[in-house]
Parts: structure tokens; sequence; C-alpha cells
């Protein structure tokens, strides 16, 4: 049975699906399918004796000190080498902004920015420097609220 058939057989599925369309339309459907997408992306941790797969979704900041990047999830803590600047060209596409030189973090996951502080949806603070503290504050103020 294809989707179509299914939703022609499952009510619940159509009223909801009606409802939402009725509500938010195509350009919030567009938006709940991107999210969709965004938060089942993999993010690749490497070192030179490990590898993990982390969700994109599941990352509240990374650092980096010298080369060597902090990432911090919903999980805990995964070290790797590298660039912070080759993180962010990976990582913007979904979000992700430098807040201090050594530091970036997920649009999605600053509940609010209170003077130099970002505050993170899971109660994290987070300092952010003033050359990049007006970037952040418009590109957050710019987010969607349904992807925070």
């Amino acid at each position: 049975m294809n989707w179509i058939q299914e939703l022609s057989s499952n009510t619940a599925l159509h009223d909801n699906i009606t409802s939402f369309m009725n509500q938010y339309g195509m350009p919030g459907l567009e938006q709940a399918l991107q999210l969709y997408r965004d938060m089942h992306q993999t993010y690749i941790c490497k070192t030179k004796t490990s590898i993990s797969q982390i969700n994109i979704y599941d990352i509240y900041y990374m650092e980096i000190n010298r080369h060597n990047i902090d990432v911090h999830t919903e999980h805990g803590i995964y070290h790797k080498y590298g660039s912070l600047t080759n993180e962010l060209k990976i990582l913007s596409p979904y979000g992700f902004i430098r807040c201090a030189q050594n530091r970036i973090v997920p649009l999605n996951k600053i509940r609010n920015i209170q003077s130099n502080t970002i505050t993170l949806v899971n109660g994290i603070q987070i300092h952010m420097t003033r050359n990049y503290a007006s970037r952040v504050i418009i590109a957050f103020s710019q987010c969607k609220p349904s992807k925070r």
C-alpha cells in the first residue's frame, strides 16, 4: 500500500494532516519536514582510536582549545581533533553560529541571550564575545520559534 492509499484509509492521520495544513499551510509543512530532516542528520566525531555518530540535534555547543574540540551533547561530551572553522562549515546549514572565537552553538538550543551570556535550553550558560554578539543576536531574533 502506498502512502496516498494509507492516508485515505487512515482517518485519524488524514484529520491530523488536514488540521495542520489549515493552521500552518504549505510553509508550515515545509518547515516541519525540514526540521524532521535536520533532527535525523548525524555528525561524525572521529579520533585516532574511535568514531562516533552523533545526532546533530543533540549537540548543545562545541568549543576548542588549541586543536582539541569538545562536542557537548545531550548524552555527554565527545572529543576530536580539528578546526572549529571546518566544523562550522559542516554545521552552519543546521543553524550553528560562532558565538566566540573558540565556541559555536546551534540557534535552536538557545533559550535566551542576556548581556554577554547565552542560556541554552538545558540551562547551561556560555559566554558570547563582543565580536560575535551582534551576529548571534540578529540570527537568534530571526530564528523561527518552532525550531527552538
